[in-house]
């Protein structure tokens, strides 16, 4: 038992001396000055993907291939190596390096396209800030401007289209929180400008009705010398939206707030003249005294 428990131990023992020996190999590789070596070392792990390592030797290189022949190709492996760590952004920065360095290269089309992907791939969920969207579509439609007979055209303009989706869902998200907080007013405004800004957008039908529901809220909470022209703009815009939508899901809900609206309007008008009335005969009262006492 005893030889047993030796041989394991010494058999481990061979496994961290082996281990060790191919550590200290690359470390060997990584370290020395044979540039060429570590050149074909770095493109060896690449094609295994072994992207981390490889980044290490390339990163390496860079500098010192600079105005060298291999320059060129290096770049390019930088860049991707980036990318499939997953590091979009050294790798949009790389991408787009290569294109502004090598613009004659056959290979700078593709690298300006991944440098606009690469912002795609950062574009976040619609909730947040979409500083990176806005940059990822400039950038596409900048390849699609530079290269308009180029393969990729298609697929870049699909991408601005995906990308241009999640700033309208973004933009009516934002103005359907306004209409669930009860700002009203701001509800309808911002409804407004993201139908101005994104006149085709798929949602259109759905704004429109909610900025009915938002300002009919408006007119409801106001007050009363401010409902009846806040009602007549409910009613403007729900003519609008029945000739816009005439088989819409929505238009007999519509219908009717329009006639509410209506209904809304005569009864404000009639509460506005009762409440006038007292003071007309006070303040006619008023004048009358004033004219005796001066008599």
């Amino acid at each position: 038992m005893f030889k047993n428990k030796r041989l394991i131990a010494y058999s481990f023992f061979i496994l961290l001396l082996v281990a060790a020996g191919c550590k200290s190999q690359f470390e060997k590789i990584s370290a020395s000055n044979d540039t060429g070596k570590k050149y074909q070392e770095g493109i060896r792990l690449y094609n295994e993907k072994n992207y981390a390592k490889a980044l290490i030797l390339f990163d390496n290189l860079i500098q010192r291939y600079r105005g060298r022949a291999e320059a060129e190709d290096l770049a390019y492996y930088f860049a991707y190596t980036n990318y499939h760590l997953q590091d979009y952004t050294t790798a949009r920065y790389q991408f787009k390096l290569f294109a502004d360095s090598y613009p004659s290269s056959p290979k700078a089309e593709e690298c300006r396209y991944m440098s606009a992907y690469c912002y795609y791939l950062e574009s976040p969920k619609f909730s947040l800030d979409q500083e990176n969207t806005r940059k990822a579509i400039e950038a596409l439609q900048l390849f699609i401007n530079l290269y308009p007979k180029s393969a990729r055209v298609a697929e870049a303009s699909k991408l601005i289209d995906n990308l241009r989706d999640k700033l309208e869902l973004k933009s009516y998200a934002n103005a359907k929180l306004y209409l669930n907080i009860g700002d009203y007013k701001s509800a309808v405004i911002a409804f407004r400008n993201t139908l101005r800004d994104y006149p085709d957008t798929k949602y259109a039908e759905e704004m429109e009705f909610l900025s009915l529901e938002a300002q009919n809220l408006y007119a409801d909470n106001s007050i009363e010398t401010k409902q009846e022209e806040r009602f007549a703009e409910l009613v403007s815009m729900c003519n609008e939206f029945i000739e816009k939508y005439p088989t819409s899901k929505h238009i007999k809900d519509t219908q009717n707030r329009k006639k509410q609206a209506e209904k809304d309007i005569v009864n404000i008008k009639r509460i506005l003249l009762a409440s006038e009335k007292p003071n007309k005969e006070a303040q006619d009262k008023q004048e009358n005294k004033t004219s005796k006492d001066e008599q």
